[in-house]
């Protein structure tokens, strides 16, 4: 987690994770993820949860050391994806992984003076899979990522640099 992803905040001793596949733990941890970026999740992936409460959507929280303390005196814990989903190291860096060549190839194609629509021509694909993959959507595979990003003029090199 960097200095500027936001913590996730979740309660202590009340929430227990489901039994998640490989597949839908993964699937998750892109998701949250994202939402520590800062990324605005939207259906399908995000949902208001109105019995919940009204502002139940996403979690946005501007961590300083005394909220922190709060949280954590009022039965919260505050961590990261890796901690709330139990995410293993391979688990966790192939979610960066994935998230970094789709950053990648939105920064090329948007240098290379493209739209997600003429990207799509170029691959042979629709504008919609382009979106996919530049928010990082987890049904995107690093082969097509890859692909991509050779298509768009990427070499070993700089794909070697977006990941590290």
């Amino acid at each position: 987690m960097s200095p500027q992803d936001k913590p996730l905040v979740w309660m202590h001793g009340e929430i227990t994770t489901p039994p998640f596949s490989a597949n839908a733990r993964i699937e998750a941890g892109y998701l949250l993820r994202q939402v520590q970026k800062g990324v605005k999740l939207s259906l399908p992936k995000s949902r208001p949860m109105p019995s919940i409460g009204t502002r139940c959507h996403e979690l946005k929280i501007n961590m300083e050391k005394r909220k922190k303390k709060d949280l954590e005196s009022k039965g919260y814990k505050v961590g990261s994806v890796e901690e709330f989903l139990g995410l293993s190291t391979e688990e966790s860096e192939y979610i960066e992984l994935k998230l970094a060549l789709s950053e990648a190839l939105a920064t090329r194609r948007k240098k290379s003076n493209l739209t997600q629509a003429q990207l799509a021509k170029l691959l042979k694909s629709s504008q919609s899979r382009v979106a996919k993959m530049e928010k990082g959507d987890p049904t995107v595979s690093v082969d097509l990522l890859v692909k991509s990003l050779l298509a768009l003029g990427a070499d070993k090199k700089s794909i070697a640099r977006a990941i590290a």
